[in-house]
């Protein structure tokens, strides 16, 4: 009986532990779904059967009435944005109340990748920020863009051999290939040349971050249910792993110092040089005002921020680039009109690709952003709340440690905002339709003080891959080609298409 007694105690005492917080919202007066014990209402979630921008999406559709609506992430009550307003709200206006992402599980107990501007919090994230927005002014971004144009020229070598023997491309797979030579050449001063080697060991380490191991998934669900238990767990180690004994590698060749190649690792390293950084306190004040902060750049920073270079570089343009050459073999009158542009600015440029030539390709830069807004590669943007904040419409008052979901992908295909959200119209984004409703709502590298650091230099090395390939060729759907193709479910932060995205490649000729 004792022994009954005993396990009978254990499970109620597991139960109320998967299911403490389920009244949260009920209690806060806010509409949410029915969760289930240990996992609420994020069960596809963990199972990689749905992603984070479907949950978004179907959310937001659901409850388009409301301006907020309550879902739980395990046990963990967030908070889903409906209202327009209320997500400037979060991301610019009261950002010092959101100024975290709330990805980490633990605060303390954090993997050295993790260490990223993307996942960081607090003072951490603000003084590395401060220190790394440089690195992307327009005249570091125009000394980086001769590498892009070798890679671009590259690429374009690549798509003629398949053009010639009139065979279908995978131009996923090409773009990828394309974004890992670009990733190489500005972040790590190497030629991977994996457009042109099957096997790259370069390739490879890219194609990794994103293959979800099954073991991967069950660390993400015990770190996610029992995030003290599980804080010592590494999940997609063998990446951490990899990616660390590769930028050591790079930096100890170049004895830990910069080496004038003014690549990615180098410019890191010179950060590094300029010694510790100080600015204002973002989580401490003192009588209103903001204490003073510090942040030791040391080498696992370094680390950190080369992964997520590698990482939302590779995944982000890779996906928009091929999504969008997709949508351009489906809507040939489009692409008619990006070869008469890029002809016609070539032309003014001696037949070269040059930065201030892609500068001038609005029309094609038009057509990417209209991919973006399909699909975009973040279709919701995350923030946690830092310190008590209250939306008095509804009366509703956010406690510190609930995320908040603004989901970008609901905005962006939402006819009240975007006219026919459903179809690929690139002149939406001529500044005279272009309004400011629309300017706040489009969100692809996201906005306020959290934005993509990296947006500027993303755009400039698609615009010119999709500049290159069709400087010299048409495409068109190949006999596989699926018009709709499907997510992979497996890419939970990032957005992208489950299998490849064959097109057929033919020579042109300029319409000049």
């Amino acid at each position: 009986m004792i022994t009954l007694a005993v396990i009978l105690v254990a499970v109620a005492a597991l139960l109320y532990y998967g299911t403490r917080n389920f009244d949260y919202w009920k209690r806060k007066g806010v509409k949410y779904e029915k969760p289930l014990p240990f996992v609420g209402n994020n069960l596809q979630g963990f199972l990689v059967m749905k992603t984070e921008s479907q949950y978004g999406l179907e959310y937001y559709r659901k409850y388009l009435n409301e301006k907020v609506v309550g879902f739980f992430r395990s046990t963990t009550p967030e908070l889903l944005i409906i209202d327009p307003e209320y997500a400037r709200r979060v991301l610019i206006q009261d950002f010092a109340h959101f100024h975290s992402r709330g990805i980490i599980t633990h605060k303390k107990v954090v993997q050295p990748l993790h260490r990223n501007l993307f996942q960081l919090e607090g003072d951490t994230w603000k003084l590395l920020r401060q220190r790394i927005t440089p690195i992307f002014t327009s005249g570091k971004l125009r000394a980086m863009f001769p590498l892009i144009v070798e890679r671009a020229e590259k690429l374009k070598a690549r798509t003629l051999s398949s053009a010639t023997d009139a065979a279908p491309l995978d131009v996923k797979e090409l773009m990828a290939r394309y974004t890992t030579d670009f990733i190489g050449a500005c972040g790590f001063g190497i030629d991977a040349d994996s457009l042109n080697q099957e096997d790259s060991e370069f390739r490879k380490l890219g194609a990794n971050i994103f293959n979800i191991r099954v073991i991967d998934i069950f660390y993400t669900i015990l770190k996610h249910v029992f995030p003290e238990m599980a804080k010592n767990i590494k999940v997609a180690k063998h990446v951490e792993d990899a990616m660390i004994e590769f930028v050591t590698a790079v930096i100890k060749k170049r004895n830990y110092q910069p080496c004038g190649r003014q690549d990615f690792i180098d410019l890191l390293l010179e950060c590094k040089n300029m010694g510790t950084i100080y600015g204002e306190s973002i989580e401490h004040y003192h009588n209103g005002v903001p204490e003073k902060a510090s942040l030791e750049f040391d080498d696992d920073l370094i680390m950190a921020q080369v992964f997520i270079f590698f990482a939302a570089g590779f995944e982000t343009s890779s996906a928009a680039t091929s999504f969008t050459l997709h949508q351009l073999a489906y809507h040939p009158e489009v692409q008619k009109k990006v070869h008469e542009e890029i002809d016609l600015v070539l032309s003014k440029h001696n037949g070269k690709l040059c930065y201030d030539a892609v500068k001038e390709m609005t029309y094609l830069e038009w057509c990417l952003k209209e991919a973006l807004r399909l699909f975009p590669a973040l279709g919701v943007l995350t923030r946690e709340c830092s310190r008590p904040y209250r939306f008095p419409e509804i009366n509703l008052t956010i406690d510190p440690g609930v995320k908040i979901l603004i989901p970008v992908i609901g905005f962006h295909n939402d006819p009240q905002y975007f006219r026919d959200p459903e179809v690929y119209r690139p002149e939406r984004f001529h500044p005279d339709e272009f309004g400011s409703t629309q300017k706040q709502l489009y969100m692809p590298f996201g906005d306020g003080p959290r934005n993509c650091i990296g947006a500027r230099l993303g755009l400039m090395q698609s615009v010119a891959g999709l500049a290159a390939i069709l400087s010299a060729f048409t495409v068109e759907p190949a006999p596989e080609s699926v018009r709709y193709p499907e997510i992979n479910t497996r890419s939970t932060i990032v957005q992208n298409i489950k299998g490849g995205l064959p097109l057929m490649f033919k020579q042109r000729k300029s319409t000049l």
